[in-house]
């Protein structure tokens, strides 16, 4: 009997690429829910804000209450490269430490039973992946590191500079995924705009998309966090006419009054990020998604009553919504002042509110509207409803879809593209009728 492997990813996509990048070299095992029952128990964890890295402890160390004996608990990732050092003291508990850069090493040090961090980050380039959630749908991520100095952003410290994949080895992975199935890629990083600057290349997106657009078979794609002060034009209007990149813009401002951007080392002031926004909203059916911070230090009320008002205004699809956390080795940290954090989560409630206000906004406008949609499953409302999302759409962070109806005769595949018609709002997400496919 092989042994078995029980493996939990928290975090971002990113995080989720080098899971499954963990996964394609732990075949041997027998993938287990039961961490009762796992040999071999990993942990991929995040070490972005205190919420993150509390949970990830707590994941860690809940884990560990409830293994087996002789098993083996691995702590990977994020958080374990940021405080390597401290953990290894703290957690006796774990029996192997690894950090960013070992995700493909994974079976040599399981079976040496020895912690090890590489200096560099992990890039993958043509390790095999096992894609998990989907049967149609993969993240491909596009590079390590960040050479922004976000105030608030400690990930630089720890992930280090930009280190953009090369052009064919993004391509070579999404060709391998297309002929397992694949058809609809999320390219992700974190400052996908300045994809390639490294290597010299200034709209290293534009490129980017030329290239995806080759390979058949490609039907659906999406550009997840472009930098404000890094997107050009060149590339919105790249993606605006793309037959295969919908016209999905995900471009966290964190802020818009001028101070506050100036304070978070945006790179943009309020004109400058209004007039890009705009130039985006001019596409043909943009698809806005923005982030902001509640409580960054320097936020006086007057601040937070603008970013409130702006975002009620412009007429955002979606609003991510975070509260300012206080880490360690960022510029923010040592700034003098300070919000409370009574303010922090009361500017982070209201903040959330006027989200949810949008999003309904956004979802009332669809109504009537014909697009296309994939269906993943039955849904957990009710057993007459199945569930997917509308092909723009996100996995997972742009809402539900649910499907009440259909035309024809022929019953609906999992995974597959149809033609539909929105009918109306149910909650926070929408009702749709299939006609037919595509």
């Amino acid at each position: 009997m092989g042994k078995k492997l029980h493996i939990v990813s928290l975090g971002c996509t990113k995080n989720l690429v080098d899971t499954e990048v963990m996964l394609g070299r732990l075949k041997n095992f027998e993938l287990t829910d039961d961490n009762e029952d796992a040999d071999v128990i990993i942990v991929n964890t995040c070490g972005f804000i205190e919420a993150a890295k509390e949970e990830s402890i707590n994941t860690v160390l809940t884990l560990h209450n409830n293994r087996k004996e002789d098993s083996v608990l691995v702590m990977a990732g994020c958080l374990s490269e940021r405080y390597k050092e401290e953990l290894k003291e703290a957690l006796p508990e774990v029996d192997i430490f690894t950090g960013v850069g070992d995700y493909n090493k994974i079976d040599e040090l399981l079976k040496e039973k020895k912690s090890h961090f590489e200096e560099k980050v992990f890039l993958i380039d043509g390790e095999e992946r096992v894609v998990t959630g989907s049967t149609y749908h993969a993240y491909i991520k596009l590079s390590e590191g960040c050479n922004q100095q976000c105030s608030f952003c400690a990930i630089p410290s720890f992930k280090g500079k930009l280190n953009s994949r090369d052009l064919d080895s993004v391509a070579k992975e999404v060709e391998s995924l297309v002929k397992q199935g694949y058809y609809d890629f999320s390219f992700i990083s974190q400052d996908s705009s300045s994809y390639l600057r490294d290597k010299g290349i200034k709209d290293g997106l534009a490129l980017l998309i030329e290239r995806i657009e080759l390979i058949e078979g490609v039907k659906s794609a999406r550009i997840l966090y472009l930098y404000p002060s890094t997107v050009s034009k060149k590339v919105i209007d790249k993606i605006a006419n793309s037959k295969v990149f919908h016209n999905y813009f995900d471009i966290p401002i964190q802020h818009i009054n001028d101070d506050m951007l100036r304070i978070m080392k945006r790179g943009f002031n309020k004109e400058k990020t209004i007039e890009l926004l705009e130039y985006i909203k001019s596409k043909p059916n943009a698809f806005i998604r923005t982030s902001f911070i509640a409580g960054h230090p320097g936020e006086d009320e007057k601040a937070f009553n603008e970013l409130c008002e702006f975002a009620k205004s412009f007429g955002f699809d979606r609003i991510n919504v975070f509260a300012y956390s206080d880490e360690e080795g960022t510029f923010a940290y040592d700034f003098e002042y300070k919000v409370s954090q009574e303010t922090i989560n009361k500017r982070t409630e209201i903040l959330g509110e006027i989200a949810k206000d949008v999003l309904k906004k956004s979802l009332e406008n669809e109504v009537g509207d014909e697009c296309d949609i994939v269906i993943d499953g039955e849904s957990m409302e009710h057993e007459y409803l199945l569930s997917g999302k509308k092909l723009m759409w996100a996995p997972e962070i742009d809402g539900e879809l649910l499907i009440n109806d259909k035309t024809g005769e022929d019953e609906l595949e999992f995974g597959k593209i149809y033609k539909a018609k929105i009918t109306e709002v149910v909650g926070d997400s929408l009702l749709a009728t299939v006609y037919n496919d595509k």
